[in-house]
């Protein structure tokens, strides 16, 4: 019993590291999670049974490249089990919904699967990275993959941009799509309009004109350049630049005092204090440390 308490805490350690740690690196913990599990817990899991995790940030698979992971599955397996989390009707793909979709097309009827108890949370932040990490999304689906971390782990933009080694700029364009109407939203989707264009679109202040200017991106095959061209005329206004929000530095020796001592970030702004932690776990053990009891 002890045995598999500490292998369970192992793994939740590991996550704990994913998203806690200075770069997000979705590839070291699932190889972690892997390694730590008995062969004897690897399952062979019906592909029947299998859903996607409602978390999961891709809505749209390359059939190509689905073909091609097909083929090498039919030749040589599945390279390494797929993570899942047991639901009422089967089972949520965790991570590994690619190899689920290739599996199926490679005609397999089950899987090598560990069966692990994410929390919500987990599912959703392990699809994110696991996605941004590993696949080419779309415009539209980063960006809500980069707005949705940012709001589960509570990051700053910079923040996210140093952990995911972006720039910050690169984030900041990203989040701006999202405030496109939905029905250009799906446009970039579907890739009707490149990013260039939406980028363009999405400092517009008028949702009726960054409309009709999209229909007229895609009707009349308008150039980045040409749509740039076409916004700089006095009729389109323009969204207001978002000031950035300088985090004060006057007590970063605070910062890092507090960090020490109770091993997990620390951030104050605005005379408030942020304390992060990752589990129930977590929050006792940072609380013991400030000699808090909590009934």
């Amino acid at each position: 019993m002890k045995e598999e308490t500490g292998k369970r805490r192992a793994l939740g350690m590991g996550l704990e590291q994913l998203f806690n740690s200075e770069m997000l690196d979705f590839d070291q913990v699932e190889k972690e999670i892997v390694k730590e599990t008995p062969k004897d817990e690897i399952v062979e899991i019906d592909v029947n049974e299998l859903m996607s995790n409602p978390y999961q940030p891709r809505k749209i698979f390359d059939d190509d490249a689905l073909r091609e992971l097909s083929l090498s599955i039919k030749e040589h397996g599945v390279f390494q089990p797929i993570i899942v989390k047991k639901s009422v009707r089967g089972y949520n793909i965790i991570a590994g919904e690619r190899r689920v979709k290739a599996s199926k097309l490679a005609g397999l009827t089950k899987i090598p699967a560990i069966i692990r108890d994410f929390t919500d949370d987990e599912m959703m932040q392990v699809a994110l990275l696991e996605n941004l990490q590993r696949e080419d999304l779309t415009a539209i689906e980063e960006a809500k993959a980069y707005k949705s971390i940012i709001e589960s782990l509570r990051l700053t933009q910079d923040e996210l941009a140093k952990r995911l080694g972006k720039s910050r700029s690169h984030i900041t364009n990203m989040l701006g799509l999202l405030r496109l109407p939905l029905s250009v939203q799906d446009m970039v989707l579907y890739n009707k309009i490149s990013m260039g264009h939406a980028r363009v679109l999405s400092k517009l202040e008028s949702h009726d004109q960054i409309e009709e200017l999209a229909n007229r991106v895609v009707n009349e095959n308008l150039s980045v350049r040409e749509l740039e061209n076409i916004t700089e005329a006095s009729s389109f206004t323009r969204m207001a630049p978002v000031k950035k929000n300088v985090r004060n530095k006057e007590y970063k020796y605070v910062e890092d005092a507090m960090k020490d001592k109770l091993g997990t970030k620390v951030s104050i702004s605005g005379n408030k204090i942020k304390i992060s932690f990752a589990t129930t776990e977590d929050l006792n053990r940072i609380l013991e440390i400030l000699n808090i009891d909590v009934e």
